[in-house]
């Protein structure tokens, strides 16, 4: 009897040892997010709960990539998919959805009010077959950016509903954070309404919008400026004393170098797919505040 009830006890406590470290051993949620800033979101609200792969490599430009053949099955393999509707995500994902039917696909700029995507200052150059109508750059609006946390929030909490209560923290936390920032940026470009800034490509309109200032874009739908046009940039940056022309990685910038080295200022990054999203957000604020000056 007594080695049996100190059997009993070593089994109770390896149970209650086990059934734990089961628990925290389960298999993450699956996630596939287009770009890599919506990694931020993803994994600030799931945590270790969810495991999230990003789909556009860097480097790569949203308007022209085309996943390869192993992204797309791997899909499968996810829960839910978030989009924000850049080129390549609108291109493919009737595709996506054929190879993986029971996917959930989830619009992160659904409940977004968007604006048209923004003509360059040198004339319109028309439809390109991406981009033509709304700016898809919503994520990089602090306001917008609060839209999009709940989004990812309840998008996860319904798919794994046992961990909502830490996905709702999580959430939480990182709206709180995104509103002490949005508070940071209203002080950091007060007194800036109505001044401009050069960009390569018109990506940062909401944020300039939501702050009190303007883009003022050298190429839209993926066309340089003709030399003629190149030159009216050229005069109209010199008239506004803009001394910076910023740039994103992910496209070639020959034109803003060009400009940059016409008017005596230099080309600055901005990258709006950085995976960083806080950080980079930050990064480029204290460049175009330098820049609006």
């Amino acid at each position: 009897m007594i080695r049996f009830r100190a059997f009993l006890i070593i089994l109770i406590s390896f149970c209650s040892v086990a059934i734990p470290l089961m628990a925290e051993t389960a298999q993450p949620l699956q996630v596939t997010v287009g770009i890599a800033p919506l990694k931020h979101f993803a994994e600030r609200i799931g945590g270790h709960h969810v495991s999230v792969t990003v789909m556009l490599p860097p480097g790569a430009d949203p308007h022209t990539y085309e996943p390869k053949p192993r992204q797309v099955l791997s899909l499968s393999n996810s829960k839910i998919f978030f989009t924000s509707g850049v080129a390549f995500e609108e291109a493919w994902e009737d595709r996506f959805r054929a190879v993986s039917p029971s996917l959930r696909v989830v619009r992160v700029d659904d409940g977004i009010k968007k604006v048209p995507m923004e003509s360059d200052h040198h004339g319109d150059h028309g439809g390109h077959g991406h981009e033509s109508e709304f700016d898809p750059h919503v994520w990089l609006s602090p306001p917008n950016a609060l839209r999009i946390a709940e989004t990812v929030f309840r998008a996860l909490a319904d798919a794994d509903p046992g961990n909502r209560t830490t996905y709702e923290a999580n959430y939480t936390v990182l709206r709180n954070e995104i509103d002490l920032m949005h508070k940071e940026f209203t002080r950091l470009f007060s007194g800036m309404n109505g001044r401009k800034f050069l960009v390569f490509h018109p990506a940062w309109g909401y944020f300039a919008r939501e702050y009190g200032f303007e883009q003022v874009a050298i190429e839209v739908e993926g066309k340089e400026p003709k030399p003629a046009e190149l030159m009216k940039i050229i005069r109209d940056a010199k008239k506004l004393a803009i001394a910076a022309v910023f740039i994103q990685p992910q496209m070639s910038a020959r034109s803003a170098r060009t400009i940059a080295d016409a008017i005596g200022g230099r080309v600055v990054n901005a990258d709006p797919l950085a995976e960083d999203w806080a950080v980079n957000l930050r990064e480029v604020a204290t460049q175009f505040k330098a820049a609006l000056r």
